[in-house]
């Protein structure tokens, strides 16, 4: 009997280590972010997927985030008024913090948490260019393009979003602005647009038409 209760508690004490070496031998899990799609099918429900979106409701941006909640992930001003990828990054930030929770879309898309959701890591901006919306940081700002490119025939307001505005924002560098060329209508390109048309007798309405487009290439430098 004492034979055997020793070799029982020695299989016990063999089936103890192996467990605990396997336990010890199992890979941390690796940490994941929602894939570039359900980011994508987030701020399509969201806002239209439009980064300057502003409807006067409290909530602001591609994310539409309200100003505490911004505010708690470390962003500053509006989020409307912040460049796509510091959005990307914020909503990166607060999915970590506190998974879909926030957003309603989350949940009417049926978009599930990963190992990140909650995790409590603060992301780089790194991290969070995959998203795909704003892209990485944006590089330092470019020269202005050397010849004047054709009137894009659209007039353009606050809040727009397009790629003839990159050439618009670059040519005003020429005079001092340090547009980074991101397409966006928002604050700064609106005093320019402003600054221009009074400097060259436009009507200063705020809109980007084609006689402000001239202008930039072909009229008085603002003041």
């Amino acid at each position: 009997m004492i034979h055997n209760r020793r070799r029982t508690v020695a299989r016990l004490l063999l089936l103890a280590f192996a467990a605990l070496g396997l336990q010890l031998t199992v890979p941390a899990v690796a940490s994941a972010d929602p894939a570039p799609t359900a980011w994508a099918k987030l701020r399509m429900c969201e806002s239209s997927g439009r980064y300057a979106t502003n409807t006067g409701n409290g909530y602001y941006g591609a994310y539409q985030f309200d100003l505490p909640t911004w505010r708690s992930v470390g962003g500053a001003g509006r989020p409307d008024q912040a460049a796509p990828h510091e959005q990307d990054y914020r909503a990166l930030y607060l999915y970590r913090m506190r998974g879909w929770q926030p957003w309603q879309c989350a949940g009417m898309l049926k978009l599930s948490g990963d190992v990140d959701a909650r995790s409590k890591r603060v992301p780089t901006y790194a991290e969070s260019a995959y998203i795909g919306g704003g892209g990485p940081a944006p590089a330092p700002t470019p020269p202005p393009p050397s010849g004047k490119p054709p009137w894009p025939g659209v007039v353009y307001a606050y809040g727009d979003c397009a790629t003839p505005l990159k050439a618009f924002q670059l040519r005003m560098n020429a005079f001092g602005y340090g547009f980074t060329g991101t397409g966006c209508y928002l604050e700064k390109t609106k005093e320019a647009v402003l600054a221009l048309q009074r400097a060259n007798g436009i009507k200063d309405s705020g809109l980007l038409g084609p006689k402000t487009w001239e202008a930039a290439w072909s009229g008085k430098p603002p003041r």
